[in-house]
């Protein structure tokens, strides 16, 4: 009984996981109602979770803050594209659903649609995490998430299916676990991914020194040590 009890053993740190993604899941929330704000929030949310999940979080309200702030710019660049493709895949999916009909030219229209809306959905998997981790332009971010989806096929397929499933009870089984949904994901997703990023970042610096300096480091010295073996400068492409 103690040693479950004890706050490092496996079971009890399972346990403040879940508790951090309940706390994460209602920042994140709140923060994303601007909307615009949605793309830092997702990707300081992705931050915090991958430390929870290395063992290095401190105090993750204003760690959270902290990547908010650090990775505004970059975030927000990226959500808009991506909300902008949304929309243009949302709006041709609506019209090719309503106009269909029997015709090669339908079906190839379809096809082409259906590879763009899964290359979309591998973006979206990705490329907040990547975000959190490494600084990059906004079209090679995206281009990176995709490549890495792509080659990470079986994490990918994992992913999608948690995110699936965690969407499909939160419609159709128990609407509360909304409270914990996204929360639940990013910390999954960091889970799953912590090897995908050491190998991302092997990749990026292949001569085996990393730049470690951050944007502008957090507000106290133990989260600056924490960013700077957190984050990678990347400014190429990672395949």
């Amino acid at each position: 009984m103690k040693s479950f009890l004890n706050p490092e053993s496996p079971p009890m740190r399972f346990l403040t996981s879940i508790g951090y993604a309940v706390c994460l899941n209602l920042l994140w929330f709140l923060c994303s109602l601007p909307i615009i704000t949605a793309g830092a929030s997702t990707a300081a949310l992705y931050d915090v979770m991958q430390r929870v999940v290395r063992s290095e979080e401190s105090n993750i309200v204003s760690s959270f803050f902290s990547s908010f702030r650090r990775n505004f710019s970059q975030a927000t660049r990226v959500w808009l594209i991506l909300l902008a493709a949304g929309i243009f895949l949302g709006a041709d999916g609506y019209i090719l659903f309503h106009l269909r009909f029997e015709s090669p030219f339908w079906t190839f229209l379809t096809a082409v649609w259906i590879v763009m809306a899964a290359a979309y959905a591998i973006i979206l998997l990705y490329v907040f995490p990547l975000i959190a981790r490494f600084d990059n332009t906004a079209l090679m971010t995206i281009k990176n998430a995709l490549m890495t989806g792509m080659h990470f096929l079986y994490c990918t397929a994992f992913l999608a299916a948690f995110h699936f499933a965690v969407g499909y009870v939160i419609i159709f089984v128990y609407t509360p676990v909304l409270f914990l949904g996204e929360g639940l994901c990013a910390l999954f997703s960091a889970w799953l991914m912590r090897g995908i990023m050491i190998r991302l970042e092997e990749m990026a610096a292949p001569s085996g020194e990393a730049d470690l300096s951050p944007d502008s480091g957090p507000e106290n010295g133990n989260d600056a040590a924490e960013d700077a073996a957190a984050r990678e400068e990347t400014p190429h492409e990672t395949f």
